[in-house]
């Protein structure tokens, strides 16, 4: 009966890779803080396996697991549904029992947005997005999915930008517009959030995000996804100017919260998730 109980309180991470991955501990702290005898396990899924790990997982009765590149679209086939933004983004990071389906989540963006919300409440507001890429595109459509007013997409590639501008409008009907990133980028007065949805500053304090730093207003709100530093150049530069600054460690403890909440159905002490990321990343 034991050995039972166990398998039914597993949850995990599939990736290809799995070396190194920070959520085991943060979650496992929640647990642990919680008093719940589940456990998180890291597991090496090449491509190939994973429609057997899936099949695997619901066997075997795991409450759920997470996704991590390249699983995050190539898992949907394997599920038996998707939530609200897993399915507008068409990709998951998260996978919930439901009663005896596995359905895809997203928590990305939702992570992303209740550190957000601390700070502001994104509904009506004009946002300026750096990136079009997996973060970008899930911070843009949970930020949809809660009313922002106008998200104007700042890309390198204009196809790759483009296509989540389509994606935002056709899906989601949201006031969003497209400007291909050369050089230093001028941010609208009108704007309300600032948000660098990209890898840059990523293991690199001095990197700098092009734009003129002259053209951010002290009422607004920037915030970064990147997470190590946790004070990046560009969080540094917008306080300086004012600017109320967000940091991306906020995110990746949210996302996790949101994780254990699906899950377990508990919504987990923050600061003791957030104590025990900053430890297992030496901060």
């Amino acid at each position: 009966m034991a050995s039972q109980n166990f398998l039914h309180e597993l949850v995990g991470s599939m990736s290809q890779g799995a070396a190194g991955n920070p959520t085991v501990a943060m979650v496992e702290a929640a647990f642990a803080h919680h008093g719940l005898h589940w456990r998180y396990v890291n597991m090496e899924v090449t491509p190939d396996d994973l429609g057997a790990a899936v099949r695997g997982a619901k066997a075997m009765g795991y409450r759920g697991f997470n996704c991590s590149l390249p699983h995050k679209v190539t898992v949907i086939p394997h599920l038996d549904g998707l939530g609200e933004s897993a399915a507008v983004m068409g990709a998951v990071n998260c996978v919930v029992r439901r009663g005896d389906k596995l359905i895809g989540e997203n928590t990305d963006g939702k992570g992303f947005l209740k550190s957000l919300e601390t700070a502001v409440n994104p509904k009506g507001k004009s946002v300026v997005l750096f990136g079009a890429g997996g973060a970008s595109r899930a911070i843009a459509v949970e930020l949809g999915l809660v009313g922002t007013k106008r998200i104007t997409i700042v890309n390198r590639s204009e196809a790759r930008g483009a296509e989540l501008v389509t994606l935002l409008r056709e899906k989601l009907k949201i006031d969003a517009h497209l400007v291909v990133w050369k050089g230093d980028y001028t941010v609208p007065a009108e704007t309300d959030i600032v948000i660098n949805g990209t890898s840059i500053g990523l293991y690199d304090p001095a990197a700098r995000l092009e734009l003129d730093l002259n053209s951010l207003q002290p009422n607004m709100v920037v915030a970064d996804v990147v997470f190590n530093p946790v004070r990046t150049r560009f969080l540094n530069d917008a306080e300086a100017r004012g600017c109320r600054a967000i940091d991306g460690l906020g995110m990746l403890v949210n996302q996790g919260i949101v994780g254990v909440q699906y899950w377990t159905g508990l919504t987990p002490d923050a600061a003791v998730m957030r104590r025990a990321l900053e430890s297992v990343m030496g901060i």
